[in-house]
């Protein structure tokens, strides 16, 4: 029985290689958008053959999905809801909340209002897109769960409501807005959206 033989050489210079595409392709779609940069001209920066970019990454729309891998898989998100889910004070849930959002903004801010805030119209990259709303909503919707747990919501809002209130005031757009768009600082973003989502998700306290 013959053994395939691996060599560690090779894949090492293999993955050296595909992450010099990847880079170079960061470069170009921050800097020219996605739709402008082609694939040869990623070779081209990456100094390999365009058939290399392909056989390495799978083309452009999975070298953008590949990008966004890090937001996707970062656990910041998972360790609001954790705390979250043990905190009882709303106060608390809130600031967890807001604290979590900025982080996960702040990191990977070149790559998510770089990249995402005009997302192409690839399948591919729409999916990667779509995993990051879609780990967003999930994080939102236990925190509001645990606001209605909690007992802190307005009268009348629902735990569905109160999550799409949050998609509102912490999801990405409301960050592109005060911080790409506007130029405020993100702690001033933070706060103000912390004290905006207060105002509108919980009930007065009880004099």
């Amino acid at each position: 029985m013959s053994t395939r033989y691996r060599s560690p050489r090779r894949e090492d210079a293999a993955a050296a290689t595909r992450e010099a595409i990847l880079s170079r392709a960061r470069d170009l779609f921050l800097t020219r958008g996605y739709a402008a940069t082609t694939v040869p001209e990623i070779a081209r920066a990456a100094r390999v053959a365009t058939q290399t970019v392909y056989a390495s990454t799978g083309g452009k729309a999975a070298m953008f999905a590949e990008l966004l891998q890090p937001a996707i898989n970062d656990q910041t998100a998972a360790e609001a809801m954790t705390a979250a889910l043990q905190a009882e004070d709303p106060e608390r849930v809130m600031e967890l909340c807001a604290t979590a959002a900025r982080s996960g903004q702040e990191r990977y801010w070149d790559i998510v209002y770089g990249l995402m805030r005009r997302p192409p119209e690839d399948e591919l990259a729409q999916q990667a897109i779509a995993n990051v709303a879609a780990k967003c909503m999930e994080a939102l919707t236990v925190i509001a769960q645990r606001l209605n747990e909690l007992g802190a919501l307005r009268p009348g809002i629902s735990p569905g409501r109160a999550a799409d209130l949050l998609w509102f005031y912490f999801a990405p757009n409301a960050w592109y807005s005060l911080v790409g768009d506007r130029g405020w600082t993100f702690d001033e973003a933070e706060q103000w959206l912390l004290q905006a989502a207060r105002r509108g998700l919980l009930k007065e306290p009880a004099n």
